[in-house]
C-alpha cells in the first residue's frame, strides 16, 4: 500500500480530529485538512447538555484543544461550509460555498442530525440540542421561561431535564417507553432511573408520545399529546432520536444504511473511511454490523482508522462502553445493555443508588452497568470481555450475598 500524501477530514469533531492527531503521532508528515460544517474549533459535546446548559461552563472550555496545541498539528481548518457532494472516484468534496478539496484519503466524521417533530420550525422556545448555538439558544430561553417540556426520554433527554431542573426550573419529562431509557437498561434500571427523577422534582409523562406543539403568536405554548392531554410550557426541548448525517451522500455510491457501511476496518471505499456517530462498520469480534453513538468510540475508532491509513491493517473490535451523568448519579456502560436481558445485581444496593449489575443474553454476560460504582464497574467489565458463563456469575452474586 502506497503512504497517502494528503488526507481531508469532513467533520470537525471529537472523532475528525482524533484522526488527524493519531495521524501526527504514527508519524503522518502530509497535508492535513479538517472541513466543518460549524464555525468553531473542534469541541467536546457530552458536557453540553451538562456543564454548558447549566451554566457551570463556558462555551470555550468545551474546546477539545487549546490553539497552540492545534497549530502544532499543523492542520487548515475549514470551518462554517458544510460539505454537500463526495465524488467517491475522484475522492473530492464539494462544500456549500463551491469550493472542491481534494485528497489521497476521506475520512468521513459527519456525525448525527437530531430529528425534530413535524412542524416545530415555526415556534419559538422550540429546541433541539446537538450544537453549542443550539445549547446556548436553550439555555437562554430557560433562563426566561419557568415551565419546561421535555420530548424525549432517552440519554440526551434524561440530561437535559435533570440540568433544567438543576436550574430550579418546572420539567416535565414525556416520552414513549415506560420508564428513562427502559428500553436500553431494561425495566428494572429504568425504574431506578426514574425514581431519582422524580425525587428530584421532574414529573413524568410516560407511556405517551407528543402529537402536536401548541401555541400563539408564532411562540409555543405547550404540547398536546396522543391521550389528549395538553401539557403548558415556556420552553419545549425535542430530544426524540437522531439520524446519521448521511444526506449529501446520497448518489455517492456509498452504502448507506444506519449510517456509512463500511469492513472491519472501517472502509468503506478505496480510500474512503467512517469513524464516529456516522459509521456503521463489522465487528469482527461479535460478528455482526454495529454503529455506537458516544464520544468514546468516537476517539478509539478514529486511532485504528489512522493506522489503517497508514498501511496497518487493524479491524476494529472495542468493547462498547458509554456513561451519563444525571443529578449525583454517573452511569456507566460496557457492552451491550438491553431491555430483554437477564439482570443479577452483582454489587452494592439500589437503594442506596449504588451499585453494579449484570447484563445476560444467551447465556452468555453481554454488558455491565454501573451506578455510582466506577472502580468496581471496571472490575466487571472482564466478564463482558470473556464471555462469562451468565450461571456463573449468578451463582458468585449468590454467595457473596450470603
Amino acid at each position: 500500500m502506497t503512504t497517502p500524501t494528503s488526507v481531508l477530514v469532513v467533520g470537525a469533531s471529537a472523532g475528525g480530529l482524533s484522526v488527524a492527531e493519531a495521524l501526527r503521532r504514527e508519524g503522518f508528515t502530509g497535508s492535513l485538512t479538517l472541513l466543518g460544517a460549524e464555525r468553531h474549533l473542534p469541541y467536546d459535546r457530552p458536557p453540553l447538555s451538562k456543564k454548558v446548559l447549566g451554566g457551570a461552563w463556558k462555551p470555550e472550555q468545551t474546546q477539545l484543544r487549546p490553539e497552540s496545541a492545534l497549530a502544532k498539528l499543523e492542520v487548515e481548518f475549514v470551518l462554517g461550509d458544510p460539505a454537500v457532494r463526495l465524488d467517491v472516484g475522484a475522492r473530492e468534496v464539494t462544500t456549500a460555498s463551491g469550493r472542491c478539496l481534494r485528497a489521497d484519503v476521506i475520512v468521513l466524521a459527519t456525525g448525527l442530525e437530531p430529528r425534530r417533530l413535524p412542524g416545530q420550525e415555526a415556534w419559538a422556545g422550540v429546541h433541539v440540542l446537538r450544537t453549542v448555538d443550539e445549547t446556548l439558544a436553550l439555555r437562554a430561553d430557560l433562563l426566561a421561561g419557568p415551565r419546561v417540556v421535555v420530548a424525549g426520554d432517552g440519554v440526551l433527554g434524561t440530561e437535559i431535564a435533570a440540568t433544567a431542573r438543576g436550574m430550579g426550573l418546572a420539567v416535565t419529562m414525556v416520552g414513549p417507553q415506560s420508564a428513562p431509557l427502559a428500553s436500553q437498561f431494561g425495566s428494572q434500571v429504568g425504574g431506578y432511573l426514574a425514581k431519582l427523577h422524580v425525587d428530584q422534582g421532574v414529573e413524568l409523562r410516560l407511556g405517551v408520545g407528543v402529537t402536536e406543539l401548541c401555541g400563539a403568536e408564532g411562540r409555543v405554548s405547550g404540547v398536546r399529546l396522543a391521550n389528549g392531554e395538553v401539557l403548558p410550557a415556556d420552553v419545549v426541548v425535542v430530544a426524540i432520536g437522531s439520524r446519521p448525517a448521511t444526506g449529501w451522500l446520497a448518489g455517492s455510491g456509498l452504502a448507506l444504511a444506519d449510517g456509512i457501511v463500511c469492513d472491519s476496518r472501517c472502509q468503506a471505499a478505496a480510500g474512503i473511511y467512517a469513524v464516529g456517530d456516522v459509521a456503521f462498520w463489522h465487528h469482527e469480534g461479535f460478528g455482526v454490523g454495529m454503529r455506537l453513538e458516544n464520544r468514546t468510540n468516537a476517539v478509539e475508532q478514529a486511532m485504528v482508522v489512522a493506522a489503517n491509513i497508514l498501511g496497518k491493517d487493524r479491524p476494529y473490535t472495542p468493547v462498547p462502553y458509554f456513561w451519563t451523568d444525571q443529578f449525583d448519579a454517573k452511569i456507566q456502560v460496557h457492552g451491550f445493555v438491553s431491555a430483554d436481558a437477564e439482570v443479577a445485581i452483582v454489587e452494592g444496593d439500589p437503594a442506596l443508588r449504588q451499585f453494579v449489575a449484570l447484563y445476560g443474553s444467551r447465556g452468555k454476560v453481554t454488558g455491565v452497568l454501573g451506578w455510582n460504582m466506577v472502580k468496581q464497574t471496571r472490575q466487571h467489565r472482564q466478564h463482558v470481555v470473556d464471555g462469562t458463563a451468565w450461571s456463573e456469575v449468578v451463582a458468585a452474586a449468590r454467595v457473596a450475598s450470603t
